[in-house]
């Protein structure tokens, strides 16, 4: 007999639990004028916008090939909600570092969204072996002057693997006279872009047939682009104070080992994890710097941890 009994009790407790909880949940999303219910979630086709361009380079939407590809990346993007919300979040603490760089190189403002899909704005490591937000591999690193080895790797130094990044564009820029084919020889290289225009005999990058991750990339950078222009149009609602910031820094210059981060983070009334944030190119707890080459080592302001400098 208790076989039926202990089944419906407890089903009635789980009951009476989920109405409660709903209850709860109603009662503070009213109390809460930023969290709005959404009791309609459907996804929706998205309308092609009447123009898309990368670096003032149209993207031929009359095309109907093109056209779909552009409608799969944003697509993709769009209902990717939780990567494309912190895409925005990231954006807001490393594009101000990012921007007037490209500026002072005479590279469109458009190339950010370039580092955006390349690494999402983090120190990451492809499986081929590039790092940092611009995913530059050693050789190229090192080709054009970054220091890569264990003890320091510049690639995850967001100024200067810019730097670097935007000298390598403006060498793509300068070979095919063309921004959108330079963004695709980031992705594919320069020989590579190069050998495909050769033998598919055309001139244009919409034009290319190429494999899955070049054919896709310079689409997805233009999806970004729009998405990141016009977030409410796709769906993606933030206040200023919901995203991230980016820390206000000073530059301490260094010419000679340090033998110790750990206590040399302390000098600045910081830890050793708050120093690795703001210089990821540090590799290892010490420097060897037998060539008194000089380094820029970042250094949040006073009070950014709530913490004070101890010298």
């Amino acid at each position: 007999m208790n076989v039926f009994k202990k089944p419906i009790f407890y089903f009635l407790l789980v009951a009476i639990a989920g109405f409660l909880s709903l209850a709860f949940t109603k009662n503070s999303l009213e109390k809460s004028p930023r969290l709005t219910p959404i009791f309609d979630y459907n996804v929706y086709a998205l309308p092609m916008p009447q123009h898309l361009d990368f670096s003032e380079e149209s993207v031929p939407l009359t095309l109907p090939d093109i056209r779909e590809r552009m409608d799969r990346e944003l697509l993709v993007n769009t209902y990717w909600q939780s990567n494309g919300l912190l895409l925005f979040k990231r954006a807001n603490k490393y594009f101000p570092i990012i921007e007037p760089i490209l500026k002072s190189y005479g590279i469109p403002d458009d190339f950010k969204y370039l580092a955006l899909i390349e690494s999402g704005l983090q120190n990451v490591t492809s499986p081929a072996g590039a790092k940092g937000f611009w995913q530059i591999m050693k050789s190229t690193g090192k080709e054009y002057g970054l220091e890569i080895n264990c003890n320091v790797d510049e690639r995850y130094n967001l100024k200067l693997s810019t730097h670097v990044a935007c000298q390598y564009l403006l060498r793509g820029k300068e070979r095919f006279g063309s921004w959108t084919l330079a963004a695709a020889s980031y992705n594919a290289g320069m020989s590579g872009i190069a050998s495909e225009l050769d033998r598919q005999s055309v001139a244009s990058y919409y034009d290319l047939l190429l494999g899955q991750e070049t054919g896709r990339y310079i689409f997805r950078i233009v999806a970004l682009k729009e998405i990141m222009t016009h977030p409410k149009q796709y769906g993606f609602n933030f206040e200023d104070h919901d995203l991230y910031a980016h820390a206000p820094t000073y530059e301490v210059e260094i010419d000679t080992a340090v033998a110790d981060f750990v206590k040399f983070a302390k000098d600045f009334g910081l830890n050793y994890k708050q120093l690795k944030l703001h210089n990821p190119w540090l590799r290892e707890e010490f420097l060897n710097n037998k060539s008194r080459k000089k380094y820029q080592i970042e250094i949040p302001e006073a009070k950014y941890y709530g913490q004070e400098v101890l010298r």
